[in-house]
């Protein structure tokens, strides 16, 4: 077991301001249904610096169908059509929304993309008028990951070591 600080952080109202801008000219982002084998190539190209792991041990099946559920979200963003990141949100269309998962592959981070891409998932996500969006991020996450989630709206609800699996 490996014990790591965990930070769970809510959102009870949509971001303020003017929505950020993209950096980079050929960069967009929308929802996209990938396919399974699509979804995981990106999940690990994301998440194997960070030792994500928890999609790598879903069942196909139980993943797949997860991914299809109307309530799932995929928001990716794209450079030059190359999968470069994603915004994953669980329990759209619902009062209380998680995001599940945020990331950069490596080769496009530190080009302000990052906050790009979850400003423009989150006001999509508060177009379904949720009453709160949460999300918990910990140590193993990038350094910079907690306060691109501030910077974005989020608060602080509670901090807390958690035993996780090695």
């Amino acid at each position: 077991m490996v014990e790591l600080l965990v930070t769970y952080l809510d959102m009870t109202a949509p971001p303020s301001g003017p929505a950020l801008a993209s950096p980079v000219a050929t960069a967009t982002i929308g929802r996209e249904n990938l396919s399974l084998a699509a979804y995981l190539d990106l999940y690990r190209a994301v998440g194997e610096p960070l030792d994500w792991d928890q999609r790598l041990r879903m069942p196909a099946a139980e993943l797949s169908a997860l991914l299809a559920h109307p309530s799932t979200w995929l928001n990716v963003l794209r450079v030059d059509g190359t999968a470069a990141g994603f915004c994953e949100f669980n329990g759209v269309g619902e009062p209380v929304v998680e995001l599940v998962h945020f990331g950069l592959v490596a080769a496009f981070q530190g080009r302000r993309l990052g906050p790009y891409l979850l400003d423009s998932s989150l006001r999509a996500v508060w177009a379904t008028r949720p009453q709160r969006v949460w999300l918990h991020t910990d140590t193993n996450d990038h350094p910079k990951a907690l306060s691109v989630y501030q910077r974005a709206g989020f608060t602080v609800r509670e901090r807390r070591m958690e035993n996780f699996p090695d």
